[in-house]
């Protein structure tokens, strides 16, 4: 059985994407690898911050039925860098039980082990559910500074929750509030700006494709942001224009009666600017900061069913997401999103068998990296499940086949030349390196 200091799936367990069921021999497995990646590695695997994405790779595998030997090949690929975990003292964990102390050691990555081992604690005493709404959900300051920086670090956090609740595994929560805790909480000026300015305003009509839009059209918005900023929302949207983005993220509302089309609404759009975002006659390549807003969307029907979790709560969990997708889009120049480059694709592989969804699903399979594309195709398929109801709403940009065009999109990209991903999509200068289309292939 699975408990705050044990990984444990079961065939059962297999998240919210369906694909092929798992067997009990990659159960096994993924439980193993996952146990010693808690045991043995630290969040970050280098001190710039960078994550650890062992749990995030293994379990978009296996939840998509990938066999043993890929799980294993996965984490041998990226247990090779990972750093040890950092020695615990327990008069610090003991201490963090005082709220006036727990706030000491918030923001500083030394401390991963030490709330982790709290956290444990914590879900063994009250359960993880009472943990999460305890310390993320109640609305008070502590709560609210860690939910702040569950959005810290773009997302990442946050997803870690996602695969934690997803997969019900109260190990990988604990590992989530843990990682939240060793984040900065800067991006609360946006998320807690936007949300007081919403209240004022009272509730919009306003949709994500034209909150984009209007973006997009703002050239104060776009001039905030300088390819020389180290943190692109940090040092260039909060530091410049944070009014402005303020502004365009509070026109978003999200009500208890909206919720469940808001959540469509927002995959939606993260996978239209995400996929729309490229550069003819550049290779298609994807943002890599605009592809977590993907890879996070997928948890939020997850969130949604939690019956654990208040209605405001999941409004909230909703509504701020979408504010940092509006930052997110607006930090990496507010470019323009070319809907033909997704409808005019012409995937490299044309046979049905490898270039259908299942198809692509199984080529991710084989790719090596650190979780990244897999993700992103695990979600544009959930995508694509969640809004096939609302395919009539006008917000609803990428509908019925043009799904599977994105799926080729993802794997034809990354199993192109040059680097995975690209960074910063809306500078011209990201876009120096990768090479151009053959004339073939050009739309």
């Amino acid at each position: 059985m699975a408990t705050p200091y044990k990984v444990q799936l079961s065939v059962e367990d297999t998240g919210a994407v369906k694909f092929q069921d798992p067997t009990a021999e990659s159960a096994a497995k993924v439980s193993d690898l996952l146990q010693k990646n808690h045991d043995n590695h630290h969040i970050f695997f280098n001190e710039e911050g960078f994550h650890n994405h062992i749990v995030h790779g293994l379990l978009s595998l296996y939840g998509l039925g990938a066999p043993a030997s890929v799980l294993q090949r996965h984490f041998d690929t990226n247990a090779s860098y990972q750093r040890p975990p950092v020695k615990v003292e327990e008069k610090i964990i003991q201490d963090m039980s005082d709220p006036d102390n727990f706030k000491k050691y918030l923001g500083k990555e030394e401390y991963y082990r030490d709330f982790l081992l709290f956290f444990e604690q914590e879900m063994e005493k009250k359960g993880w559910q009472n943990v999460l709404n305890e310390y993320v959900f109640a609305g008070d300051e502590r709560a609210d500074g860690m939910l702040v920086r569950m959005y810290a670090g773009f997302l990442h956090p946050l997803i870690h929750l996602g695969f934690g609740v997803e997969f019900k595994q109260p190990a990988i929560v604990a590992e989530a509030l843990a990682q939240a805790a060793v984040h900065d909480a800067w991006i609360g000026d946006l998320l807690l700006g936007a949300e007081q300015a919403n209240k004022a305003q009272g509730p919009t009509k306003k949709t994500l494709p034209e909150l984009l839009s209007d973006i997009h059209m703002d050239k104060k918005l776009t001039e905030g942001v300088q390819w020389e900023d180290a943190n692109k929302i940090r040092d260039g949207l909060l530091q410049r224009v944070s009014q402005d983005m303020i502004k365009h993220a509070s026109q978003w509302s999200v009500s208890s009666t909206t919720l469940e089309e808001k959540t469509a609404e927002m995959i939606n759009a993260a996978v239209y600017f995400t996929a729309g975002a490229q550069h003819p006659p550049k290779q298609v390549k994807f943002d890599f900061f605009y592809m977590h807003s993907v890879n996070c969307s997928v948890f939020f029907t997850t969130f949604n069913a939690q019956t654990w979790l208040s209605s405001e709560s999941k409004v909230r969990l909703l509504a701020w997401k979408g504010y940092l997708d509006l930052a997110m889009y607006a930090s990496r120049g507010s470019p323009e999103l070319l809907m033909e480059e997704i409808v005019g694709f012409v995937p490299k592989v044309q046979e049905a068998e490898r270039s259908s969804w299942t198809g692509v699903l199984r080529r991710l399979f084989e790719f090596d990296d650190d979780g990244h594309a897999i993700k992103l195709g695990r979600a544009v398929r959930n995508g694509q499940v969640v809004c096939q109801k609302f395919e009539d709403k006008e917000w609803c940009k990428i509908k019925d086949w043009q799904w599977e065009k994105v799926e080729n999109m993802v794997v034809d990209s990354v199993e192109d030349t040059g680097q995975n991903w690209v960074r910063n999509t809306g500078f011209e200068k990201a876009w120096e390196g990768f090479e151009d289309r053959p004339r073939s292939t050009r739309l």
